[in-house]
């Protein structure tokens, strides 16, 4: 049974959200304030943290920034705020997921599973037993470092520091290096969903990547733009800085 903290200070919500994720093998902690939240989610240890956005003591966009850091697990965002600033925001400050409350309770617990999933297999992969570690290859392009298996990226002498979903999205562009994806594809092969034409995630997650990749804003060459068809990983574009 999978284990999710929920930050939700209508208890009625709360109630209703547990008692139909338990139907589903979905053990729910409930936690009504943003100030005690981060003690509870560290204690507990969720497989997924299900974050409301307005709460007392801290809202949950400032608890999700602060999480992000010591806890590298799926934070989804559930809230009645429909704002694109917010869901961008959201995605800004280290959330998997932004989902409205008037979304079925099937289709949300469908895109919670999927994060559950993703992250499992994520985990069953890197986290194994010392004398079961085989050997891993990292995988460079000039003075840029992936490494698969402890998730580390080095620039240079630089440590990389990033969340799970930007990691994810690095992997997903260099392992296709050369070659352009998509939105579409991104969003099939990272969260199992269909590009809308409205979803912004993938275009503000690679924004994110760019600063943190010491990427040139105005003109990126290293995670290209290609007009009307996706995004390209240059792969001779790591030799040194500009």
């Amino acid at each position: 049974m999978s284990k999710i903290v929920f930050v939700e200070d209508d208890p009625d919500v709360g109630a209703l959200i547990s008692a139909y994720l338990g139907k589903h093998d979905i053990d729910v902690v409930v936690e009504s304030r943003g100030d005690n939240a981060e003690a509870v989610i560290l204690r507990q240890a969720p497989d997924l943290v299900l974050l409301d956005i307005m709460l007392p003591g801290k809202d949950g966009m400032t608890l999700c920034r602060d999480l992000r850091p010591k806890w590298d697990g799926p934070i989804v965002l559930l809230t009645s705020l429909d704002s694109d600033m917010n869901h961008i925001l959201a995605l800004e400050m280290g959330a998997s997921d932004y989902i409205l409350k008037t979304t079925p309770p099937a289709v949300l617990l469908a895109r919670l599973r999927l994060h559950l999933r993703q992250h499992e297999a994520m985990h069953n992969q890197v986290v194994t037993e010392p004398h079961a570690l085989k050997p891993h290859t990292a995988v460079r392009f000039g003075t840029l470092c992936i490494d698969p298996l402890n998730r580390q990226v080095t620039l240079g002498d630089e440590v990389i520091t990033l969340s799970t979903a930007d990691f994810d999205l690095l992997w997903e562009l260099a392992t296709h290096a050369g070659q352009i994806m998509d939105r579409d594809a991104l969003l099939k092969n990272l969260r199992g969903v269909t590009y809308d034409g409205m979803d912004r995630s993938v275009d503000v997650a690679i924004s994110r990547l760019r600063k943190k990749l010491s990427d040139n804003a105005t003109e990126p060459y290293r995670i290209k733009t290609v007009r009307n068809k996706g995004y390209l990983f240059a792969p001779h574009a790591w030799e040194s800085q500009r």
